[in-house]
């Protein structure tokens, strides 16, 4: 897959993820994707539903606003992206409650590809930003 193909299939997930559109969010992955965040309880799994559990959590709790790429990288079949990350807490968010509070934090997003499709997500997220300003 091309980096233009692989950014599409992103920026829709992205995109879909923002309005909380959860089916949308999912379409683009693999049936057996392996959804990781890790700084999240529970923030692994090993297919669609088990992302799909993650992003019922996600977005009852959270309304992500803005992304800024700070950096890409490229390979046949991954790409990386830095960046920041802007929403609302509406819930609570590592244990913390959020009060409406606005949190911008770093984010290192590793997507891989397979058959034209999202096979894996590795998110890895500046918990201690959060935490900082949630407390």
């Amino acid at each position: 897959m091309d980096a233009r193909g692989m950014r599409a299939l992103i920026d829709r997930h992205i995109a879909a993820e923002g309005r909380g559109d959860i089916d949308e969010a999912l379409s683009v992955y693999t049936e057996d994707v392996e959804h990781d965040v890790v700084g999240f309880p529970d923030g692994l799994h090993h297919s669609k539903d088990g992302a799909r559990a993650f992003y019922a959590q996600l977005t009852a709790n959270f309304r992500s606003e803005t992304w800024s790429e700070r950096r890409s990288f490229v390979t046949e079949n991954a790409m990386i992206l830095e960046q920041d990350m802007t929403g609302t807490v509406i819930g609570s968010m590592l244990g913390l409650p959020g009060r409406g509070r606005r949190i911008t934090f770093r984010m290192l997003h590793v997507f891989e590809f397979r058959d034209g499709l999202i096979s894996r997500e590795n998110v890895w997220l500046d918990g201690a930003a959060v935490v900082a300003q949630l407390s």
